[in-house]
This record gives C-alpha cells, structure tokens and sequence, in this order.
C-alpha cells in the first residue's frame, strides 16, 4: 500500500509576495520583525515600509483566487445599489457594493475569503454576491466618498429638521441626520477643491460658501432653524466651548473622508445675526513639494535652483495672503539635503509636517514670538532656517545676523513686488550696508486660476483681445488665447486648479551697491531688468499666451 502523500502546506501571504518577486527574502524579514514589535497584518506593516503597495498585494491576492481586480475610487456607483447595503455593514466588512444585474450583487472587497462577511451581505440583501478584489484602503475611501455623494444637501436638510433637537443624536447605531449633514458639507468642499469654507449667519438664512481657486462660490443655503445646531456640531469637533457664543474662538478639526485625512482650522467670530464660522482646509495630500508642479517657469526655476545653492544667506518670497508663498517654501526647502544638514521651521501655524525637518509652533501669547523662536532657535546648530514671516524690526535684523554668520534663511514678507522688498527692509532697520551681504534673492509670486483642460476653448481674434486690454504683443508667432466653458469636470466655473506666476530678482552686485537709505523700487525694478529679471506681469502674460490661463483672470490677479 503506497503511502498517502501530505497535504501541501498553503503558503503564507510574505511567501507569495517573495515569490513573486514583489518584495525580497530580506525585506520580508525585517517586515515580519516590525510586525512582531508592532502587531496588525503583514500586509499594513510591509506597506507602511514602503516596501510593496496596498494596490499589488491585492493584485497578488486576486490572481491567486482567480478574482478580477477593480479600481473602486473610479468606479461610478449608483445610489439605488449603494441603498442596499448600509453604510455601517459597508464599514464593518470592508466591502463596496458596485452593481446589481438582476439577482446578483457585485461588490468589492478587501478579503475575497471573508464568509461570515459573504453570507451576511446575501442574507441582508436576498442576493447573490459576485465578489471583486480591491485594496482595503481603497475600499475604505471609496465607502467614504460614494455614500456621502449619494445623499444631497436637500435630503439631508429635511432630515435634520424633520428630527429636530434629537438631530444630532445617534440612533441604532447610525449616525444622526445633522452629523451627516456637516460630513456632507466638509465632503463636497474637499470634492470641489476648496481651501476655505465660510458658514455666515444671515437674518432668514445660514449661508454656506467655498472658496475655490481663491475665488467664493455660493454652495448653499440652509434654514436659520438648523443655524444653532450646524455652528455646536462644528465646535464639537473642533473641540471648542459650545456655550461660549460671545468671544472669538479658534481650535482645529480632524476630518477623516474613508482614507483620506484632512485637517480644518476652524475660526468662529460672534456677528449681528449669531456666530459666523470660517474653516480652512489643510490638505496634506493636496500640497506640492516640487518646483517643477508649481508652474514657475524653465527662466525662474533656473535663477531660483541657483540660489537655494548658496550655503548661506536671505531668500524672501512675497506676496499677499493666500498667494502660495508658504508652498513655495515648503518646494524650497525639499530642494535642501535635510540628512547631511539641519533643518528647522519657525511656523505661524505649522500647517503641514515635513519629513527629516524640526517645526516649531509660534506662539506669542506666551512670548514665543518670531524675534524669541528664532533667537532660541541659533543656538539648535541650524545649518537653514525657515521664518514664516518677517513681521518686525527685531525678526528682520536677527534673520539678517543669522545669514551673515553662515546660516541659509527662508522667510516671507507682504510686499507687491520683489523689487519693493528692499526698501522695505530698510524701513525696517536693516542697514543697508548688511543687507547688501545678506540678502541673495527675493521672489514675488501670485496665483492665477487654471483653464479647465476639459472645456477649454480658443479665444477668437487674439490680437485684438491683447489690443483691447493694452497688453503689447511683438512675438512672430500669434498667442493661444484659451478659455473655460465650463463642464462637470470644473464645476461649471471654466477653471480648474491655480498655477503660480512669478518673478525672481537675484540680488547681484549692481543692486547690492545700490543699497542705501531712501532707495526707490523703481530704481531696483531696474536694475533687476537689467540683470535678467522677468516681471509678474510678462510671466503671466506667457502662461495665457499659451493657453495655460486666461486672459482677463491674470490682470485681475496682477494687474
């Protein structure tokens, strides 16, 4: 009698990815001790390494099982079909409904093997499961954003009232109508693109707006009797006094949309019709840390590249509020060797976290201010420095002392040019003579709002456009004027996303003997011309040139 072979031992999930050729023995091991020092799944720890995607394990895992692999954040998922299984049942099992074709449900999910999860669906639905395979992370964010945009503003709205004071309080394990509401509202900002959100009380109404590409945009209007509850639901969240309605207050919200996590600066202010709520977006995924994605062009990118190579000395970029400059420094410092050099940041607030970078929070309710962050901050053996801003004569004469004694400054400053940076230092107290040796470059950035590639159209005649608004044009080749006509895509408005406009002024040494008491702008405008200086004006009048802005939004923007 021949004896009986044993069964085969079922491979684990880090022999397969080994295998594979996904990750390697040794990474494998050093997964599995992190694991063991940690806890969770392989799978998380091997991700969460760095060493293998969420999205090609589930490839793995779904060519094992002969399961198709889909992507669920583009799927489009019907309302009617995300109606058949609850949100909550949704959560807990890790699964997406995706189709219904008769008696057969479609659904994706992270466990392909999971058959407590199966068999509760088909019991819950009285159909047929016909099982995907995604990435539970995935699974997680797409859960998030098709059920929230399932539900309108309406319904939800009606729902709130119709519950009234139990509105915002949970039942049966769901969550109430007026949380929802607030989550839809934080969820179709995020969806839109939005860096602001203005909730404004109003005589009748609660008033709703989102800026998007720094302009305001009317979103809804909600009953006055759903003012007081949407305002404490908010500070609920935001960890603030709900019974404090007569003092500013200011705290922070951390919104989680499926996978994605943003943060929200909440700011409330007592107005004549009740507490107006302004929330602004901080988006970690949102922020571009490359030049090259921030629009400055193959001119500016080079002067600017130069300079961030000096080993020391000022580089201010300026701008009003809200015109990128802090992203712009936050490309700039990515550009620095933070492993080989010391990095520190004095922020006001530390919006987003930098990786191999020391962030200090300014607060000068309790004394910290700039001038007492970057005087403490000396004695940290910085090699570059990044001052959020130079507000002060005490910051911008220590920044000075700290470029002159080898260190490599970034700061900003609210002036309207390069050019007119200088004279402001000056009347700050920076002697002339000082600056000269410290101050390397500055630029002057703006943003202009994109032409949506989806619905641009080209602007007939336009030469004569250019010619009705003054706007010169010598160039052999005729402009590519482009505008939006608007489409889902956009929202309607013709304009997706901003591109910055910019203008390096590289300070040689024709401006730096320039330098003295009563210096004019004018007079440094045109020594920076002279050294190669592009102009906020002429970069924008490039980038509508070729069809990248419009026309009319780049004069609005920089005249």
């Amino acid at each position: 009698m021949e004896p009986t072979s044993k069964p085969q031992k079922p491979r684990m999930l880090g022999e397969k990815l080994v295998d594979s050729g996904l990750i390697s023995p040794a990474q494998l091991q050093l997964a599995l001790r992190e694991q063991k020092r940690k806890g969770g799944f392989l799978g998380e720890t091997l991700e969460s390494l760095g060493f293998v995607s969420a999205e090609a394990i589930s490839r793995l895992l779904a060519n094992e099982t002969h399961t198709e692999f889909v992507d669920v954040l583009q799927a489009v998922v019907e309302p009617d079909v995300l109606a058949l299984v609850p949100r909550e049942i949704a959560v807990q099992y890790h699964l997406l409904p995706l189709n219904r074709e008769g008696r057969t449900l479609t659904v994706a999910m992270a466990d392909t093997f999971d058959v407590v999860a199966i068999d509760a669906v088909e019991k819950l639905t009285n159909l047929t499961l016909d099982v995907l395979a995604a990435p539970q992370q995935a699974i997680m964010d797409a859960i998030g954003q098709k059920y929230v945009e399932a539900e309108s503003l309406d319904d939800l709205v009606d729902k709130a009232l119709s519950a009234g004071v139990a509105g915002m309080a949970e039942e049966a394990g769901k969550v109430a109508p007026l949380v929802r509401l607030v989550d839809q509202i934080l969820a179709l900002a995020l969806r839109k693109r939005a860096t602001d959100i203005h909730i404004a009380p109003e005589e009748g109404v609660l008033r709703i707006r989102f800026r998007i590409d720094g302009i305001l945009y009317q979103e809804a209007l909600l009953p006055k009797a759903l003012q007081q509850a949407v305002i404490a639901r908010l500070k609920i969240m935001a960890n603030l006094d709900i019974t404090e309605m007569r003092s500013p207050q200011d705290g922070r919200i951390t919104f989680q949309l499926g996978r994605r996590q943003v943060d929200l600066r909440a700011s409330t202010l007592p107005t004549q019709y009740g507490e107006s709520v302004v929330l602004r977006i901080l988006d970690k995924g949102g922020v571009v840390l490359e030049l090259d994605s921030l629009g400055i062009s193959e001119h500016d990118r080079t002067r600017f590249q130069k300079v961030l190579k000096r080993p020391h000395g000022i580089i201010l970029v300026t701008g009003p509020t809200g015109s990128g400059k802090t992203t712009t420094l936050y490309a700039a410092l990515a550009q620095i060797d933070s492993m080989t050099r010391s990095v520190f940041t004095l922020e006001d607030p530390v919006e987003y976290s930098l990786p191999m970078i020391r962030q200090t929070q300014i607060a000068p309710d309790i004394g910290m201010t700039f001038a007492a962050g970057l005087r403490s901050l000396l004695r940290q053996d910085p090699d570059v420095i990044l001052v959020g801003e130079i507000r002060d004569e005490e910051t911008a004469q220590l920044a000075t002392r700290a470029a002159l004694t080898g260190h490599l400054v970034f700061s900003t400053l609210h002036t309207n040019s390069s050019a007119a940076a200088i004279p402001r230092l000056i009347n700050m107290g920076v002697e002339p003579y000082l600056l000269a040796s410290a101050l390397v470059a500055v630029v002057a950035q703006r943003l202009v709002r994109r032409v949506c590639r989806d619905c641009a159209q080209p602007v007939p005649d336009p030469l004569e456009v250019l010619a009705q608004h003054g706007v010169p044009w010598t160039a052999d080749q005729p402009p590519r004027l482009m505008r939006g006509k608007g489409c889902p895509a956009c929202w309607g408005t013709g304009y997706l996303g901003r591109v910055a406009v910019y203008e390096t002024l590289v300070v040689d040494e024709a401006i730096s003997q320039a330098l003295r008491p009563g210096v004019q702008e004018d007079e440094i405008r045109r020594l920076g011309a002279a050294g190669g200086l592009t102009t906020l004006a002429q970069d924008a009048l490039r980038k509508a040139a070729l069809g990248i802005v419009d026309l009319e939004d780049a004069i609005r923007v920089v005249g």
